[in-house]
């Protein structure tokens, strides 16, 4: 298994991102996949999980700012970020989840490496 996150960077409150993970070595269309994120200090944290037909699932905190979407055919996975405050300042992991659905948590048997976000003015 292979998940190679991009698209991090330093930005300032409220602009806008775009995760990107290639996934490989794994048949892509029959698990689920999560976006994680750790902050400095803190416990790695759930943000979303897409399953293969579609349904998304959003933690709390980002529901209505952030987008999780899947490329079935690509096999790749992003992660839209927008009205970015300072909280969401992390470390992205893209995560592949164990089933074909669920609706989200930190269950993942394989990461990447992560991309780092940063929010700062």
């Amino acid at each position: 298994v292979r998940l190679v996150e991009s698209g991090g960077a330093l930005v300032q409150p409220g602009e806008s991102l775009k995760l990107s993970c290639n996934a490989s070595g794994f048949p892509f269309t029959q698990s689920a996949m999560s976006w994680l994120r750790q902050a400095p200090g803190k416990e790695l944290e759930w943000v979303t999980t897409m399953n293969i037909h579609g349904a998304t699932y959003y933690e709390n905190s980002v529901k209505g700012r952030f987008i999780g979407s899947r490329d079935n055919y690509q096999g790749t996975v992003y992660l839209q970020l927008n009205s970015l405050t300072p909280e969401d300042t992390a470390t992205y992991f893209c995560a592949k989840v164990p089933r074909n659905f669920y609706t989200g948590g930190t269950l993942y048997d394989a990461r990447g490496q992560g991309t780092q976000v940063t929010v700062s003015s």
